[in-house]
């Protein structure tokens, strides 16, 4: 019986996982480097989509304390991507929700502390190791520094010119209509980005205080777009110094599909349910 790879993907999104890489990793705490290692392992927790790079215990240089008060446990809903996949953690959940056993630390470097910032998994595969929380510290593979956290190895960019002619819509309102528009494909994520000229773009859009991060694109600069009378906050963005996955798109706009009306050659693409809608 064929298996279809996605749902292949994510069968084990229940249990611990981990893949070995051989790129030298090191962690920064303020002045000081903690790890320099080239036997880090990239963790994924329990329903958790993107890894967290753990280093071996014994390559950390650093003081490992007990939380000096129990860390906050924030509420967070786990979202699935489109109709039928799992719910799952999505990366604007905090480090601080595990879903595994194991162990917090507060992690500790000369006049740096950073409360919580370490987990040591109870499961013997990965025990040896620690994860580290990816916001808290400054992290290089090899000699290039890297963002928002680690790349998935199994996970890719495509992006591809087309001629098929996207039309976004608001209410009614047109917001941007093009035929010559680049569409980013990314994994098995199952939403087609398409990013458009900004001379195709109907709407007047002002760059917000917004920014995000994105490990295979870089640093995003948002925007809100003016529609008739009203706004419409952080609904499209654009990467103006790109990654190398994502020169292709540089410094074209692309908006939040999901809260808007989609049409491609004519054809309304249902609304798909991603952590953005």
């Amino acid at each position: 019986m064929a298996v279809l790879m996605e749902r292949q993907l994510w069968s084990d999104i229940d249990h611990m996982r981990y893949q070995t890489t051989p790129k030298r990793v090191r962690v920064r705490l303020g002045p000081t480097v903690i790890a320099d290692t080239t036997n880090a392992l990239l963790v994924w927790e329990p329903r958790r989509v993107v890894p967290s790079y753990a280093v071996p215990v014994d390559d950390v240089d650093a003081t490992l304390r007990e939380p000096s008060a129990p860390p906050p446990r924030p509420e967070h809903r786990p979202v699935g991507f489109g109709d039928d996949g799992p719910p799952m953690l999505d990366p604007s959940i905090p480090f601080a929700v595990h879903t595994s056993a194991g162990d917090q630390f507060d992690v500790v470097a000369g006049d740096e502390v950073r409360p919580a910032a370490a987990f040591r998994p109870a499961d013997g595969d990965v025990h040896s190791h620690l994860v580290l929380d990816f916001d808290a510290f400054d992290w290089w593979e090899e000699d290039e520094p890297i963002v928002a956290h680690p790349r998935d190895p199994f996970h890719r960019i495509d992006v591809r010119r087309s001629s098929r002619l996207v039309r976004l819509e608001h209410e009614r309102e047109l917001l941007a209509e093009s035929n010559r528009c680049r569409m980013l494909f990314e994994g098995v994520f199952p939403v087609v980005r398409y990013y458009l000229p900004a001379d195709d773009v109907a709407v007047e859009l002002r760059a917000s205080d917004h920014r995000t991060e994105c490990a295979y694109k870089g640093a995003a600069t948002h925007y809100t777009a003016t529609v008739g009378d009203g706004v419409l906050p952080d609904i499209a963005w654009s990467y103006e110094d790109p990654l190398d996955d994502a020169v292709p798109v540089r410094s074209l706009v692309c908006f939040y599909q999901e809260r808007l009306d989609l049409s491609v050659d004519g054809e309304r693409v249902p609304r798909v349910r991603t952590p953005w809608s």
